[in-house]
C-alpha cells in the first residue's frame, strides 16, 4: 500500500468522479484508475461501484475513515518535520556542567532568548557523566561537560573542545598547606578530601590524578556544588582539587585560600611525556560541547551552538599559564 493509492481513493471517494480526482491530484485519469485498481487487489475487495458517479461500496465505506487518519497523520508528521527545519520548535533543552552554567552561559541564554522568543530553553546543571547520559537519551539537545573522549566516541556524536583549564587545591586560609606556592603531592595524602559526588567528571580526574602518583585519596566527603565545597572547606582541614572556573569566588574569599600543584613525579612524568603532555605544568581538564550530527540541522540548536562558541572564552582568565591536558579515564 501506497501513500499516493490513499490519497487516490480520498480524491475518487470526495468528488465521486475518476476524472475530477485526477484534476485534483494532478495526474492522468488512468493513473488514478490503475491506483484505485492496485489498492482494491492488495485489499481484496472493491472499493466503489463503477457507474456514472463513482460510489463506495461497503468495504469502501469502512476503509474511508482509516485512510484519512492515515492521510491525515502524513500531513501533520510532514508539517511537525517542516516547522523543525524552519527552527519552530517548542523547547531547547541544554546540560551543563555547573561553572559553565554560572559563569558563561548567561550571556548566551540572553541573545538566545532575544533571537528565538517562541522556544522554550531549559538548562540543567548536571555533572558531565549524567549530561552525556541525558543527551544520549535524547532527554537534551547539547550537553557542556567535561571532555571524556570514552564518553562520546559514538560516530553521532559532535564534540568540539571549549576551553582548558587548570585544577588547584581549596583550602582555608590558615591551613597548614597554604604555606606551599605549589604543593607537593605527598603532602595531599596526609588531608582529608571533599570531592564531587559518583557521575561528574572531576570525581574521576581526581581520582585517577591520585592513582598516578602513586598515593591514597582521602576522600571523606561528596558535594556538587562550588558553594557547598567553600562551606565545607573553610570549616577546618579538609581540602578539595577543583577547576579553575569553580574557583573564581574562592579566590575572592579571605577566608580561603587557592594553591597549585607541584610538577609530576619522575615516573609518572616519564608516563606523560610518552603521552604528549607537558610534565613540567599541573594537569587541567578540557570542557567541551557535545550534540549529535542530526541536532546540528536544527537552527534552534546550530544557533546555539554558535553563541556558546562566540561568548565562551577559549582560555580561563583567572591565570594565563601553559597548561598540560590530563587524558580522562
Amino acid at each position: 500500500m501506497r501513500l499516493e493509492q490513499l490519497q487516490a481513493f480520498l480524491a475518487v471517494a470526495e468528488t465521486g468522479s475518476f476524472q475530477q480526482s485526477a484534476r485534483q491530484c494532478g495526474v492522468t485519469q488512468s493513473t488514478i484508475s490503475r491506483q484505485i485498481q492496485a489498492l482494491e487487489a492488495e485489499l481484496g475487495l472493491p472499493l466503489f461501484h463503477r457507474a456514472a458517479q463513482a460510489k463506495l461500496t461497503l468495504a469502501g465505506d469502512r476503509f474511508w475513515p482509516r485512510a484519512r487518519k492515515i492521510c491525515q497523520e502524513w500531513d501533520n508528521a510532514r508539517q511537525e518535520l517542516a516547522d523543525l527545519l524552519a527552527g519552530k520548535q517548542p523547547e531547547l533543552c541544554v546540560a551543563a556542567i555547573h561553572s559553565v552554567c554560572a559563569y558563561y552561559l548567561p550571556p548566551v541564554l540572553q541573545k538566545f532568548c532575544q533571537s528565538y522568543p517562541e522556544v522554550q530553553l531549559r538548562v540543567t546543571a548536571l555533572g558531565s557523566d549524567r549530561a552525556l547520559k541525558v543527551l544520549k537519551d535524547g532527554l537534551v539537545d547539547l550537553a557542556i561537560v567535561m571532555n571524556n573522549r570514552f564518553l562520546t566516541a559514538s560516530p553521532e556524536m559532535v564534540v568540539d573542545i571549549l576551553y582548558e583549564e587548570t585544577i588547584e587545591v581549596l583550602m582555608a586560609v590558615d591551613h597548614p598547606l597554604a604555606q606551599y606556592d605549589r604543593i607537593p603531592w605527598s603532602e595531599l595524602a596526609r588531608f582529608p578530601q571533599v570531592v564531587f559526588k559518583d557521575g561528574y567528571g572531576m570525581q574521576r580526574l581526581v581520582q585517577d590524578l591520585f592513582l598516578k602518583q602513586g598515593i591514597p585519596l582521602r576522600a571523606v566527603l561528596e558535594l556538587n556544588t562550588p558553594d557547598a565545597f567553600r562551606g565545607v572547606v573553610r570549616q577546618g582541614e579538609t581540602i578539595a582539587l577543583l577547576p579553575e572556573s569553580a574557583l573564581v569566588e574562592a579566590r575572592h574569599d579571605p577566608t580561603l585560600a587557592v594553591r597549585s600543584l607541584a610538577p609530576l613525579s619522575s615516573q609518572v612524568a616519564v608516563d606523560a611525556e610518552k603521552n604528549g603532555e607537558n610534565s613540567q605544568v599541573p594537569w587541567n581538564r578540557q570542557v567541551a560541547i557535545v550534540t549529535t550530527r542530526d541536532r546540528l540541522q536544527i537552527p534552534p540548536i546550530e544557533y546555539f551552538w554558535q553563541l556558546v562558541h562566540e561568548c565562551v572564552p577559549e582560555q580561563q582568565p583567572c591565570h594565563p599559564r601553559e597548561s598540560a591536558t590530563f587524558p580522562v579515564s
